[in-house]
């Protein structure tokens, strides 16, 4: 197992977020709990948008996660997030790809049997460190790809490959699902399986989506969001494997300029 490694913990992290990129501020957001430190940074753009209509946003999302004391940080078990009713995920008409097409490729294979369906880019660091050994940063690409919507439920897939020290490609799936829970409409949610008996953990990743498209003679957005009140947000829940370290409730607040 251990030539997996932990792809899926930063992977399963940043899906999690990406229906609250939305709401993170321009300036990075550092949330602690105990020795543990996120921080996060993002903007979405344009950031005039509509009071009443949604329009189409793209947005860039990164994210590092550390310890205070400087010791190999805790591995991810799941991560879900409540995102603002003003912003939405929208694939329908977008081409899709399965989960098996993406199994066991290189990413430049990936690419080329789902290349139609893809909706993001970005890049990943995992921490990982074995019994008696030093700790080793490994790095990958990371591919988001449609997996359709189906039952209400919106699917993407994200795919990681790393080629040394440790060869092997995981993918890693995120549903998104309506919500009606005051402020927030959306929740995105991903349980990410230990991997390595918990040798590894995300340490950095960036993702950027701004994919638009045309379905039936009209132009839409794989993102959308309008500004009702002058402001975004996203309230995420996450926990890991060593069993005393959760963070909840952490929200962050993203304002916005309302036109017309």
């Amino acid at each position: 197992m251990r030539k997996y490694l932990t792809i899926s913990l930063a992977v399963g992290a940043l899906l999690a977020l990406v229906g609250a990129s939305l709401a993170f501020a321009a300036k990075p957001v550092t949330v602690r709990q105990g020795n543990l430190k996120l921080k996060v940074n993002g903007n979405f753009f344009p950031q005039k948008l509509p009071k009443k209509k949604f329009a189409g946003v793209g947005l860039k999302v990164s994210s590092w996660v550390s310890t205070v004391d400087g010791t190999h940080p805790p591995a991810l078990k799941e991560f879900n997030v409540e995102t603002d009713k003003n912003g939405y995920i929208d694939t329908t008409g977008y081409p899709k790809c399965k989960s098996g097409q993406l199994q066991a490729r290189t990413t430049d294979d990936a690419l080329k049997v789902c290349k139609q369906a893809l909706v993001g880019k970005g890049k990943t660091t995992v921490e990982v460190e074995f019994a008696d050994q030093p700790p080793i940063d490994v790095n990958s690409e990371l591919l988001v790809f449609n997996g359709g919507t189906k039952g209400g439920k919106t699917t993407l897939y994200v795919h990681a490959y790393f080629n040394a020290p440790i060869t092997g490609a995981i993918v890693t799936t995120v549903k998104t699902k309506k919500i009606h829970k005051g402020p927030y409409g959306t929740l995105a949610t991903s349980r990410i399986p230990e991997i390595g008996n918990g040798a590894g953990s995300v340490t950095f990743f960036t993702l950027t989506i701004n994919k638009k498209f045309t379905y039936k003679g009209k132009k839409r957005s794989v993102l959308n969001a309008r500004c009702a009140n002058g402001k975004l947000r996203a309230r995420g829940e996450a926990t890991f494997y060593d069993d005393s370290t959760k963070i909840k409730n952490a929200e962050v607040l993203r304002p916005c300029t309302p036109k017309g």
